[in-house]
């Protein structure tokens, strides 16, 4: 594929990430994220604070994790502030094991300070994936917490 087509594809992602139907609105994000495209951070980012669709917003996190630019990271830790402080039966597990996976892929250092309350969970799973991206993101994270103590 052609930079000028790219660029053709980019732009109606874009379009279609503001102003199209849900499922446009859904594919666009996905699309974003397989593309890769660091210019597409900032408009995801602000897409993310006005999306009221709950499954936009996660195929929009799910997108900027496979951007990865650190950018990214602190809009995406203040969805997992807004979920952790839910009553944990009306969290959704499926936001949360995205946006776990996302900061993983992204790597930023400042996400393991919102991440750390989720070391605690009473889910298994999400305080394995936890767990993972603690080592994914820093290697050398439980030598760190000792040191801290």
């Amino acid at each position: 594929m052609d930079s000028n087509t790219q660029n053709i594809d980019f732009n109606n992602a874009i379009k279609n990430l503001f102003h199209g139907e849900l499922m446009e609105r859904v594919t666009a994000a996905k699309q974003l994220g397989t593309m890769k495209d660091g210019r597409a951070t900032n408009l995801l980012i602000k897409a993310l604070k006005s999306e009221n669709d709950g499954i936009v917003v996660n195929r929009i996190i799910e997108a900027l994790g496979d951007i990865k630019n650190a950018k990214a990271t602190i809009p995406i830790t203040e969805f997992l502030k807004a979920e952790t402080q839910k009553p944990e039966e009306k969290q959704d597990k499926t936001r949360m094991f995205l946006i776990i996976e996302s900061l993983m892929k992204i790597g930023d250092k400042r996400a393991l300070a919102d991440l750390g309350i989720l070391l605690n969970s009473c889910h298994s799973d999400i305080q394995k994936l936890t767990e993972e991206a603690f080592e994914c993101i820093d290697p050398n994270w439980k030598d760190n917490i000792k040191n801290v103590r």
